[in-house]
């Protein structure tokens, strides 16, 4: 699987960083990357869920620092279940999967950072799971450009829960400002959320 992933995030970052080249962006930003259908079926097979995101920053941006936080209920249970820092150029991709075990009640996320002179990846399982099998889910990411030089973002969330009233994605206001609005993930049995920052 591990291999799997790296191959899978060397041919999206050779992709992306292709495509970034023809496209006029502005410096130091984020965005979703718009896949094509042969890299979205990938992406299919490989995973349950993944979000991929290109960025474009200045040379005074060195380090690019990607990581999961958990809640249960609203409150951070771990504020580092998956954490990767690596040194970033000019322009490169993040690749976010999810495996989802229900049988074993785990998650597997590989998180990867890719730019042309440099790839690394990470994979970490979370374990501390109960019920899983039983609970929906919804997933989904910011669907603005970034800012990168405001510190961190939220990228990307993946919630479960049990409700049998059923469940909503969260707002847009979320992404925008989530530090205003984490009651949000009190409606959540599980929640993750991806979160970025790039260093000077």
């Amino acid at each position: 699987m591990k291999r799997l992933f790296r191959i899978l995030i060397i041919g999206l970052s050779t992709l992306a960083l292709a495509a970034c080249s023809q496209i006029a962006t502005d410096a130091n930003s984020l965005f979703v990357s718009e896949l094509t259908e042969k890299e979205d079926a990938i992406l299919s097979i490989a995973s349950d869920k993944s979000f991929v995101f290109d960025f474009h920053i200045d040379s005074e941006y060195k380090e690019a620092s990607v990581w999961i936080e958990k809640y249960e209920a609203g409150k951070l249970v771990d504020d580092r279940l998956a954490h990767l820092t690596t040194e970033v150029e000019q322009s490169g991709s993040i690749i976010v999967t999810l495996s989802e075990n229900t049988n074993e009640n785990n998650n597997s996320f590989n998180i990867g950072v890719g730019t042309d002179e440099n790839l690394t990846s990470i994979n970490v399982s979370d374990t501390d799971l109960i019920g899983l099998e039983s609970m929906a889910s919804v997933w989904g990411s910011t669907s603005e450009k970034v800012a990168i030089d405001n510190g961190e973002a939220v990228l990307a969330n993946i919630s479960y829960s049990d409700d049998e009233n059923g469940m909503h994605s969260l707002t847009t206001d979320f992404f925008e400002d989530a530090a205003g609005h984490m009651n949000e993930l009190e409606k959540y049995d599980v929640a993750y959320l991806l979160k970025v920052e790039f260093v000077k």
